[in-house]
């Protein structure tokens, strides 16, 4: 289906990102239900509404030929599970890259070795696999979507692709998804890579195309937290920032975008800082009519009982390995009782005109980069209250500007103009 944009009164999506507290995603080897329990205890217990669920693609389709249906069945479970807690999942499906660490079968490594984006027979094996899941977790009545996998993006370089590839891989996959379930929000995901580095090979087209809404992952530690600081105007307004990005790139401006993951990473966001990070952070992108839902990374933290990992992923939980609640999360949860209360309808807002076309452009990504002068011209007018980007091709459209709420534009001064 085609979703249809959150209404300026609608209540948003709020959700996590789910990282069981106990053995990471190395848990799927050997599945509790009730250690997800307590898990999805927590979550319900701050208002949250979905979680967005990862199987590990190698231990279910261990060979090309070879789909497991004990893995199936404990992905299952996991989704009865939260429904236990009136909780809706959206599932990612091939994993792929997680918290650093990539999770590829061996049937694609070693002499074996061959891309997931352009070799012909890997990509029948995984049309295999996004079939036969997409239709297993669609007999579930709190599904609402899938994501081919967990920003896929980053499985390049090691997996060579071109811009080419890489849109024909992606538009496949959610097309077969679509097919298996069409009740179903067939979705895309990708890094801001995709959004920022000039000769990346995904683009921001894919961003907006593939897929029934755009997903957008905003992280601070990408540079943004470097211009000013863990509570500058720069790091709270990112995610604002990206859908804002989002909204103006898409050909179609009531198609959603969903902040699929955010959080408050260590060190950009200090311990101290976080509370007030999410409450910022939340308090500007919740304004944006385009968004349609937030989905917190992670709800568990890490146990640094594991090793090699990142030391920031180790923290990035609304709750403790031990399910203790933390300031941060209480602030989340104010913020999601506040918008279920009452999400009224934005303030008609202006516009800044950016000459980059992102979709057609992808080479000048640079230029609408964090710390760009683009950038820093809409973060320095975005402190005066909500503010769109809107494509100079779209600048004295009425119509155009009236479907994304915006009642005037702004061109910004000659040597901040986006050429």
């Amino acid at each position: 289906m085609t979703p249809q944009p959150p209404g300026l009164t609608t209540p948003l999506r709020f959700g996590a990102n789910y990282v069981p507290s106990s053995g990471w995603f190395y848990s799927w080897l050997d599945f509790s239900a009730d250690a997800a329990r307590r898990d999805f205890a927590d979550l319900a217990g701050i208002g949250l509404d979905h979680v967005r669920v990862f199987p590990i693609w190698p231990w279910i389709q261990p060979n090309r030929t070879l789909i497991r249906q004990r893995g199936i069945d404990d992905l299952l479970a996991l989704i009865d599970v939260a429904a236990e807690f009136d909780l809706d999942v959206s599932v990612d499906l091939l994993q792929g890259h997680l918290s650093s660490f990539d999770f590829l079968p061996s049937w694609v490594l070693t002499w074996h070795r061959r891309s997931l984006f352009t070799d012909a027979a890997v990509r029948d094996g995984i049309v295999a696999y996004v079939d036969r899941l997409t239709r297993a977790v669609a007999t579930r009545g709190n599904v609402f979507a899938v994501t081919l996998g967990n920003e896929v993006n980053n499985l390049w370089p090691s997996n060579a692709t071109t811009p080419e590839a890489s849109s024909a891989w992606a538009a496949e996959l959610v097309e077969v998804a679509r097919k298996a379930a069409p009740h179903l929000l067939s979705l895309h995901s990708l890094y801001d890579g995709s959004w920022y580095e000039p000769d990346h090979p995904f683009h921001p087209a894919d961003n907006v195309g593939i897929g029934d809404l755009t997903t957008v992952h905003s992280w601070v530690f990408n540079g943004v937290s470097g211009i000013d600081g863990p509570l500058g105007p720069a790091t709270v307004t990112h995610a604002d920032y990206l859908v804002e990005l989002a909204a103006a790139t898409s050909a179609d401006p009531a198609r959603p975008v969903w902040l699929q993951e955010v959080g408050a990473p260590r060190p950009d966001i200090g311990e101290q800082d976080a509370p007030a990070f999410v409450r910022g952070m939340l308090d500007a992108v919740t304004a944006n009519p385009a968004l349609y839902g937030v989905t917190w990374w992670c709800s568990h933290d890490l146990d640094r009982g594991l090793a090699d990992f990142p030391d920031r992923e180790y923290d990035l939980g609304l709750f403790t390995v031990d399910h203790a609640i933390k300031p941060a999360t209480r602030e989340l949860a104010a913020v999601v009782a506040e918008q279920r209360a009452n999400r009224t309808a934005p303030a008609s807002r202006p516009a800044l005109v950016c000459d980059v076309d992102l979709r057609t452009q992808p080479e000048r990504r640079g230029e609408v980069a964090p710390g760009s002068p683009f950038h820093r011209e809409w973060v320095r007018l975005r402190q005066a209250g909500p503010l769109a980007i809107v494509g100079a091709a779209h600048a004295a459209d009425p119509t155009y500007l009236l479907a994304r709420g915006i009642g005037s534009v702004l061109t910004p001064p000659g040597d901040l103009v986006c050429d």
